[in-house]
């Protein structure tokens, strides 16, 4: 009888421990079956098998679909769940841009020929680098193979990341950098600008012409591959990021969407004055622009031109462009923005989402639900408003939600 009980005790803990045994088991496999997908792309066996070898599932990353677990949820990214005031931080941006001084000297030389070459002002490729990895002194959390490859298993944007995946087995296999130093973000950017490896074949430049594409370790390589991509993506050389302006006191805040595009001087002669008495050229008032507040009716409004919307494909976050933007300007002016931003209060992710459900009833909101208060939600809140006969802020407000889930 003992030697039943035996088994039935080693059957018991089998069984408890199978679930995790069998995820792991089916990761291996999946990671196995990639071997055609890389082979194809030119990965060699012997680097296939090295970079695979022992390689395991990062549950705690955010994001993730995980049958039997609870959801990981979307990540709380600074640039989606704090105010304004809190991500454009002051002193951050004071800080950022003396250092940013700073380096404009020191890599002189290399920052002004591929301003020559792309167009982009050295001061918006530092500021990118500065946001990104703080220049450099940013040490990137987590192993670049392992994020794709549980991204590619259990992430949102499986087909994504199984390329990109087999993208950073090409990088390595090259021997441009060592698996050690190609650390990444959560959702697989790396390097001191962070490009997704599929962006790195897109946009890499080999600016110090050692034959290699490094933007881990060489600062020319990473500016000058920022810059690529700002070009490839539609930068137009000689056009500002965005004006700051006044707005006239009866704005129709619901025209802040990219879809109300008019010349800058056709903003102007609407009311809308650049702050601290900037004067705008005949060639900048012909620019096409679309409004921007990033608090609605309160706090600093923008005018933002084609190359905002370029830098918001480089992270797709009005704060992101604010900071980066501000960011540049700052190393070549001390001052801060004319109109200071309030003291508003940021709605949670799951809130902001259902006003977004709201406001997709009613018709308003068209665009996906993801729990991030940018331009399209805003506008649509301001549209209800309108209809609702509350004041018209564009802001999410908690007075707003309440509103929203008591006209279902």
């Amino acid at each position: 009888m003992m030697w039943r009980a035996l088994i039935g005790a080693v059957i018991a803990i089998t069984c408890a421990l199978s679930p995790a045994r069998a995820a792991d088991a089916a990761f291996t496999q999946f990671i196995a079956s990639l071997w055609p997908e890389a082979q194809a792309e030119g990965v060699s066996r012997a680097t296939f098998d090295e970079q695979t070898r022992g390689l395991e599932l990062d549950y705690k990353l955010p994001d993730l679909i995980l049958p039997g677990r609870p959801a990981t949820g979307a990540p709380s990214q600074a640039e989606f769940v704090q105010v304004p005031a809190d991500y454009v931080k002051e002193g951050s941006i004071a800080r950022l841009a003396g250092e940013g001084q700073r380096l404009l000297q020191k890599y002189r030389i290399a920052l002004t020929e591929i301003e020559r070459r792309s167009g982009v002002p050295a001061t918006v490729m530092l500021a990118i680098w500065g946001r990104e990895t703080d220049y450099g002194r940013y040490t990137l959390p987590y192993d670049l193979v392992r994020v794709l490859a549980t991204q590619a298993y259990v992430g949102r944007r499986k087909d994504q990341y199984r390329n990109e995946f087999i993208l950073a087995l090409k990088i390595l296999g090259e021997g441009v950098v060592t698996r050690k130093d190609m650390r990444s973000s959560w959702a697989g950017a790396t390097g001191l600008t962070q490009f997704l490896p599929s962006e790195y074949y897109k946009h890499g430049v080999d600016f110090d012409g050692d034959g290699r594409i490094d933007i881990w370790h060489s600062v020319p390589d990473a500016l000058a591959s920022a810059a690529q991509q700002l070009v490839n993506k539609g930068w137009q050389s000689g056009v500002r990021w965005a004006y700051e302006v006044q707005a006239p006191a009866k704005l129709d805040c619901t025209t802040g969407v990219p879809e109300v595009t008019k010349p800058i001087g056709q903003w102007l002669r609407e009311g809308f004055v650049p702050v601290r008495g900037q004067k705008l050229s005949a060639a900048e008032q012909a620019q096409p622009a679309s409004l921007l507040q990033p608090e609605g009716i309160y706090g600093p409004s923008f005018l933002t031109t084609k190359n905002y919307f370029v830098i918001k494909e480089y992270n797709f976050s009005d704060l992101y462009v604010l900071f980066v933007g501000h960011l540049s300007d700052r190393m070549m002016s001390p001052l801060p923005f004319a109109t200071p931003w309030s003291a508003s209060k940021q709605l949670r992710t799951k809130d902001v989402e259902t006003m977004q459900r709201g406001l997709t009833r009613a018709g308003l909101y068209k665009d996906k639900i993801d729990g991030k208060a940018g331009m399209q939600t805003r506008a649509a809140l301001g549209a209800y408003q309108k209809s609702a006969g509350l004041k018209v802020d564009c802001w999410p407000s908690e007075e707003v939600l309440r509103s929203i889930q008591a006209a279902r």
